[in-house]
């Protein structure tokens, strides 16, 4: 079975309130008990989190060797002030405070080191991204300071602006990566970063009345045609689903993700040769040191 190259140990598919909730006055282990036991039962191994501000997924470091599983966490991910990411993180209102945030996830034992510099999806515009990016010389200088701390940097990022920013700056990951063109999958095919394209994220929202399916299709479509372009091209793909966010379940959601890869690419040998090789170069990356 593939690893999971983006979840998010404190969410938990259904109600995202509800399960960080539960963290608010002390880590409950039982819940992380219960996700790590799901991906044991899986059969996965490999799981890298997207981090917290409550100290789940840094505790859940420390209890998943118990189930035979390798996980990586940056603790916490890092934002800026007034931009997306106080769901998942920290923030930082200039590159001084950004480096203490790093040095302050070093110190609790991070992996790695996690950005965002965008926001999400804006499924009422289709093609757009909530919020303004960060600026691409800042972005520049956030994975310049992680790298020069020992960190590998996973970064949240969507858009033609920020997928290019993020690839100008060095990033080792990016996550999500939606609405790109083909120049920029073509920069990512000539980078040495990996994408992680989450596509369950949209795909499993099909039918589920969040959104109309006449919003949903559009995207999934697109993310398709990208996925295809990536692999002709030759760039570095690695499966995440970003277990934990809605109707993406920890430990089936990586199985979702395969699934949808499959479907739209095929199920040959060399499909599953190139996800091995781009979960290979996660799994080497994203230690400290």
């Amino acid at each position: 079975m593939f690893g999971e190259c983006h979840a998010h140990i404190i969410m938990d598919g259904v109600n995202y309130k509800q399960a960080v909730g539960l963290h608010a006055e002390q880590v409950q282990e039982d819940v992380i008990h219960c996700h790590l036991k799901k991906y044991q039962e899986a059969g996965v191994d490999f799981v890298r989190d997207g981090g917290d501000s409550y100290g789940v997924s840094r505790r859940t470091k420390e209890l998943a060797a118990e189930y035979g599983i390798d996980y990586r966490t940056p603790v916490f991910a890092i934002h800026k002030e007034g931009h997306y990411g106080a769901i998942v993180g920290k923030s930082f209102g200039n590159l001084k405070e950004f480096h203490k945030r790093v040095l302050e996830a070093g110190a609790e034992d991070a992996d790695f080191i996690k950005i965002m510099t965008t926001g999400l999806l804006d499924f009422d515009n289709h093609g757009e991204v909530t919020g303004t990016p960060l600026d691409e010389q800042e972005v520049k200088e956030m994975v310049h300071i992680a790298h020069e701390e020992g960190f590998a940097v996973m970064s949240h990022t969507n858009g033609i602006y920020g997928v290019r920013a993020a690839l100008k700056a060095g990033v080792d990951s990016v996550e999500h990566g939606n609405f790109m063109d083909e120049e920029t999958v073509r920069m990512f095919a000539e980078s040495d970063a990996v994408w992680v394209p989450t596509l369950v994220t949209v795909r499993n929202l099909l039918g589920c009345g969040r959104f109309e399916d006449s919003v949903i299709r559009p995207i999934m479509e697109h993310g398709e045609r990208t996925l295809r372009l990536a692999y002709g091209l030759g760039a570095k793909v690695a499966l995440g689903s970003d277990a934990g966010a809605y109707r993406v379940y920890h430990g089936t959601g990586i199985q979702d993700e395969l699934d949808a890869f499959l479907q739209i690419l095929g199920d040959g040998e060399d499909v599953l040769s190139w996800l091995k090789a781009g979960e290979a170069i996660i799994k080497n990356k994203f230690k400290r040191g």
